[in-house]
Order: C-alpha cells, then structure tokens, then sequence
C-alpha cells in the first residue's frame, strides 16, 4: 500500500477564497478523527474532510452543498491510489461563490495538489510468526534473517532450543519457510503465533 510518509499542507486562492489542505497518515479511523480535530479551524467558513483506511472511509461537506466536497476529497485519495491518508480542506470564502462544479474542482484538486506533493512511501504488509530451532541451528536461522527481510520481535533460550518470534513480508512468509528448512535440512520450523 502507499500511504504519507509525513503530513502535508498545501494552500491555494480560487477567485478569492483560500483552501488550505492537510494531509496525514492516519492507521485508524480514531487517528483521522484526531487529525481533523487537530487542524480545524474553527474561524474558517468549512472544514471539509475526508479518509480511506482499507475498506473503510468517511466524507464530510462541513456545510457545502451536498457532494461537492468531501467526495471529492475522497476521490483525489482514490486517484492516487493512497491508502491510511486523511486529508481535511479548510476554506475561507472570498465573497465570489463558485457553484457546485467550482466547489468540486476546488475541493478536489487542492486535495490532489497536496497529496501529489506530499511525501509518499510504499508499506509492505508484514506478518508475525515463530522459528523454533535447535540450538546446534541458531547460526542458520539467524543467516538467513536478513536476506529475507525479517525482523527479531523477541528472543527465548529453552530446553528444547531458540523460539524467535519474528516479523517478515507477508508475500515472503512461504520462501522464508522453504528456506529455513532447507538451510535446517528440515530442523526448524515456521509456525503461525498461537
């Protein structure tokens, strides 16, 4: 998924009203909520808003004329196929109305504007699961860790060997297994967290 890599603003003057958009990455829809009560602005005509996070989504007009801003917010979000993205468009009216295809393109492309500006990063989605392997292993297992771009999330020594609880690609969780037990010779094992 592509999601912000760090919030952004971008302000624009469309026939004299300024729209100012705030972009952020937001994990749940309590984080984007928070997001929009963080940068309303309460002096501003509208805070129009909208966020995508998976499946779920949600747009607000703030008072504009019904789906003329806060759908298209969410479709510059689409548009750019961004998800875990909030991005709230403040407006302060200028005194020239701009009618409802005015509003959105105005809505729209600041938002657009802003997130194409924006600093954007590619997230793989990673999965947790558990090595366990005999001590007389642990230099196999810990080789082939990084090559496979998986991470240590605990470590515990018993009697019977390592238990390593790792993070790893969710894509890669099949070749991580294949090789572990071939670099094992079938010694250790990959297993889902109970």
């Amino acid at each position: 998924m592509r999601t912000l890599s760090a919030p952004h603003v971008h302000e624009v003057e469309i026939k004299r009203s300024r729209f100012i958009a705030r972009a952020a990455r937001a994990d749940s829809p309590d984080e984007a909520l928070a997001h929009l009560a963080a940068v309303r602005d309460p002096a501003a005509n509208h805070n129009c808003w909208a966020y995508k996070i998976g499946d779920a989504y949600r747009f607000s007009d703030d008072g504009e004329p019904g789906g003329t801003a806060g759908r298209p917010i969410l479709s510059a979000i689409e548009g750019q196929a961004l998800d875990h993205v909030v991005v709230v468009v403040t407006r302060f009216f200028g005194g020239t109305k701009l009618g409802a295809g005015g509003l959105v393109r105005a809505y729209g492309g600041t938002a657009a504007s802003c997130l194409r500006e924006a600093p954007q990063v590619q997230v793989v989605p990673r999965v947790t699961r558990v090595v366990h392997a005999p001590y007389d292993q642990t230099g196999a297992v810990y080789g082939l860790l990084d090559s496979h771009g998986v991470r240590r999330e605990d470590e515990a020594h018993g009697a019977d060997g390592l238990r390593l609880t790792i993070s790893l690609p969710a894509d890669g969780r099949q070749r991580f297994a294949d090789a572990l037990s071939d670099a094992t010779r079938g010694r250790a094992r990959l297993e889902d967290i109970e």
